[in-house]
């Protein structure tokens, strides 16, 4: 009787240990951690798209300019943190998922938040999360806000993420309260990685399919 409680007990633990080891390899895969093989558009015969515009003039078109300045934002490994600051801006080290999309077209020579603090100002009975009463202090950084801005002053294109060839570098993907850029980084089905930043421990991953796609836009150049 001892002898089978023994064995039910290491049976139980070697249970436990297993359990446990496939939950850690799940997450690690799942939050991208163990490196993957990574695709690009070449590999799926995809031209890359180029925009016509380089608002900036630093020789770069302005969808690679984007791509590079949220890549660059992101090297920086901001911590993830939502608070309200007055001017507008985060302090350096610290920000959230919109952090990312001001930065990445702050690159390519357009301030999102002059932007969208005008089209609020003049336009604010379409931005249900303001409330009548604009705050610039922060109304440039609630992703319900940039969903209405985006629809309104960039091109819209499919939610659809089979559609491969139609997701580019430097797009802009929202999803339910969170929001990225699309890398040129792909995976194997030819999905594109995105860089985002939502307390996660890789910024440049395979996760599209982890949240509820509700936009797809392109930046095209809409006079800064």
């Amino acid at each position: 009787m001892k002898e089978l409680k023994k064995k039910l007990i290491i049976t139980c633990i070697i249970f436990v240990v297993l359990a446990a080891a496939s939950a850690s390899l799940y997450a690690l895969f799942y939050f991208n951690i163990i490196p993957r093989k990574i695709y690009t558009a070449e590999d799926f015969g995809i031209e890359t798209v180029k925009s016509e515009f380089d608002n900036d003039d630093d020789g770069l078109d302005d969808y690679t300019d984007i791509l590079l300045s949220a890549r660059e934002y992101i090297k920086t490994k901001p911590k993830y943190k939502s608070a309200y600051y007055e001017g507008g801006y985060p302090p350096q080290g610290e920000g959230v998922c919109t952090d990312v999309i001001w930065q990445a077209l702050k690159g390519a020579g357009y301030s999102l938040k002059d932007l969208v603090d005008f089209d609020i100002l003049y336009n604010t009975e379409v931005y249900p999360g303001v409330n009548m009463k604009p705050d610039s202090n922060i109304d440039f950084r609630r992703v319900r806000n940039l969903l209405v801005f985006l629809n309104r002053k960039a091109e819209s294109l499919t939610l659809e993420t089979d559609k491969i060839a139609e997701w580019q570098p430097g797009d802009i993907v929202v999803f339910e309260g969170h929001i990225a850029i699309v890398s040129d980084k792909r995976n194997k089905k030819g999905v594109p990685y995105i860089l985002h930043n939502g307390g996660q421990p890789v910024l440049e991953e395979d996760a599209m399919s982890r949240y509820s796609i509700v936009g797809h836009f392109r930046w095209n150049g809409f006079a800064s």
